[in-house]
């Protein structure tokens, strides 16, 4: 094989968007896809996709990507795929159409399942055996709330009819034909978010299947992050190309990344925010509200483990500014804006639009912008906005440390809001390290194109990815230890502002 003229193609099926983007032997962008697909809000708390207006973006921005880099699949080593995570959809086999719009993993519908699930034993019941407490982000529970509440839904389950899947299973096996045989497949990192899966055998459990009342014969086979799953279907883009690379989003940034060694980390600054540590071959079950969750398995080595930090708000804060307050018309303004202030004038902006995340783990909060006088402008108002992001990252950071009792040296970030060198400096001083961005910001798509290159022998393993990552920039800390405290210290009592929030009889 040439790796001149052959290229990897990865599929990013993000939260707002999909894209293709494909890249070369050196990890560089060739070319890239993007297609946006609606947001649906039917009511407070509930976020939706349209699985099937999502799977026509994902073949739309195979064929711009194609045609922008002047290339055929035949040019195509092989073809992986990256995905927002906890975002669940249940389709019928025999029709190929979904029962359900996708549940998206910001959705808090499911806040009832998991109090009801928890018991008296609290939201930690299942967490040696999943790894993760019950929350609304998860699918499991998205999946038990469409079997539910959907007419015919649960009767055609328990017949056989019905399959579930994270959306790189709805991705897949719409590439591979669909009805016309396509494969019902997830990796280890995507079946690691459903609570369905246990954490050490990396096998559906039986308890957990149990507990949410999920057909078995739903659940799609868990396979490793990096092998050969099937072949592009016969009509389309892709025919016979090989899809040999499965990573969940962050798993996938951790990999694009060069996350190798225990103890190294990134964080993903996207529609949420998402930190990774590499905790090895070994589940670390954590104190401190972070996830234990797979970083990645490649074919038949062990896989390796990483204690998460996920944040529900970060860019989507800047978009809601720009959407619902129509604060500025697009989201790089929002840096100007906040630079047209030499400080949050007091404000500070606690983002719990869907309660909080790690490491409090609170569905019961609910947004605050507090601190505010007379004083205060929109500039001040976007600067609380870029904060509020590096404060959550430093709550994560120090939970994480406490956890893994191996203080980070250095913060390896990558996502759209690192082009915002405020918000990346003002990082840096949160956490008092470097925070290094590397020159393909692309890091999930990366992952993924790695995971697949890996299966054909296009990579030949780890070592490739390490020599083709490079430092694009790097932000030092620049703050007296005084300020930072100051700052972080009203920032956590802001945070505690917007506790006990929802009452059961909230309307939402």
């Amino acid at each position: 094989m040439s790796t001149d003229e052959n290229f990897i193609l990865a599929i990013d099926e993000g939260t707002t968007s999909a894209r293709a983007i494909i890249f070369n032997h050196a990890g560089q962008i060739v070319a890239v896809g993007q297609q946006e697909f609606t947001q649906h809000f039917p009511r407070a708390g509930w976020v939706e996709h349209d699985p099937v207006e999502v799977w026509d973006a994902v073949r739309a921005v195979v064929g711009q990507a194609l045609s922008k880099a002047s290339i055929n699949r035949h040019q195509l080593a092989a073809v992986g795929i990256t995905n927002q995570r906890e975002t669940a959809v249940v389709w019928d086999r025999i029709t190929g159409e979904p029962v359900y719009n996708a549940i998206v993993w910001q959705d808090t519908r499911t806040q009832k399942i998991c109090e009801e699930l928890a018991g008296g034993e609290g939201a930690d019941r299942f967490k040696e055996i999943c790894g993760l407490p019950l929350a609304t982000y998860f699918s499991g529970p998205k999946v038990r709330w469409i079997l539910d509440n959907v007419e015919g839904a649960r009767e055609k389950a328990e017949a056989g009819r019905l399959a579930m899947g994270t959306m790189d299973s709805w991705v897949l096996w719409n590439l591979t034909g669909g009805v016309g045989g396509g494969v019902h497949i997830t990796d280890v990192t995507n079946a690691s978010r459903t609570m369905l899966m246990n954490i050490r055998t990396l096998d559906w459990d039986d308890t957990m299947i149990e507990a949410l009342g999920i057909p078995r014969s739903m659940l799609p086979e868990i396979r490793s992050s990096s092998e050969l799953y099937g072949y592009g279907r016969k009509e389309g883009l892709l025919i016979d190309t090989p899809i040999t690379g499965i990573l969940g989003d962050q798993q996938a940034a951790t990999f694009g990344q060069a996350c190798f060694e225990k103890g190294m980390a990134k964080n993903t600054y996207g529609t949420g925010c998402f930190m990774l540590q590499n905790t090895g071959t070994d589940p670390v079950f954590s104190k401190n509200g972070l996830l234990t969750t797979v970083c990645y398995k490649i074919g038949d080595q062990p896989a390796v483990y990483a204690l998460e930090g996920s944040i529900a708000v970060a860019g989507s804060l800047v978009q809601w500014l720009r959407d619902n307050l129509r604060m500025f018309d697009s989201a790089p303004e929002s840096e100007a804006l906040a630079a047209s202030v030499k400080d949050n004038g007091g404000a500070y902006f606690v983002p719990a639009f869907s309660g909080l995340f790690a490491p409090y783990w609170r569905p019961d909060a609910r947004g605050a912008l507090v601190g505010l006088t007379r004083y205060v402008n929109r500039g001040h108002i976007a600067r609380a906005v870029l904060e509020a992001t590096a404060y959550q990252t430093r709550e994560v950071l120090e939970a994480m440390d406490a956890d893994a009792g191996v203080p980070l040296t250095q913060l390896k970030v990558d996502g759209g809001m690192t082009s915002n060198d405020l918000l990346m400096q003002f990082q840096a001083d949160q956490v008092g390290v470097p925070v290094i961005r590397p020159k393909v910001a692309e890091t999930t798509a990366l992952g993924a194109a790695y995971a697949a290159g890996i299966a054909v022998g296009y990579w030949q393993g780890e070592q490739d990815v390490i020599d083709n990552w490079a430092e694009d920039k790097r932000w030092e800390p620049a703050v007296e230890n005084a300020e930072r405290d100051r700052l972080f210290r009203n920032w956590k009592k802001a945070v505690t502002k917007t506790f006990d929030w929802v009452d059961d009889d909230v309307i939402e």
